[in-house]
């Protein structure tokens, strides 16, 4: 059975910037979850999910052996830095708007991913219980 979820629900994500280019490295909680990133975040998606803030080129690049899919957009900070209009003018907040974008993945890897985030709460804890 499918199930449509955020891609929070089976992946983190890191992000920045250089210049007018963001970089996102969307991190799955699991080797299967990796599979479905692979498979449910494509170019086009990526594009479609940023609309007219990315203006230029989407790229991933598949990095299997940390299961992690290298994601770059390019001319999508309205400029850099110390040129944009934009409140948020670097990187930093656009993985996250990535990670609200929607996929279809399968019920059990749901659970699976899940499972994994709850260890990885229990070994490192939650940012908000410091």
């Amino acid at each position: 059975m499918k199930e449509r979820i955020r891609l929070d629900e089976i992946s983190f994500a890191r992000s920045g910037d250089k210049g007018d280019a963001c970089s996102i490295g969307l991190m799955a909680k699991t080797g299967n979850a990796y599979e479905a990133l692979l498979k449910e975040v494509t170019v086009d998606r990526v594009k479609s999910h940023f609309g007219d803030m990315v203006k230029g080129d989407v790229e991933l690049y598949p990095m299997p052996k940390i299961n992690c899919l290298h994601v770059v957009l390019r001319r999508a900070l309205g400029g850099g830095a110390t040129q944009t209009l934009r409140y948020d003018q670097t990187g930093k907040a656009m993985g996250q708007a990535l990670l609200r974008m929607e996929v279809e993945v399968d019920t059990e890897l749901l659970s699976e991913a899940r499972a994994a985030t709850e260890k990885i709460f229990e070994k490192y804890g939650r940012a908000w219980d410091a």
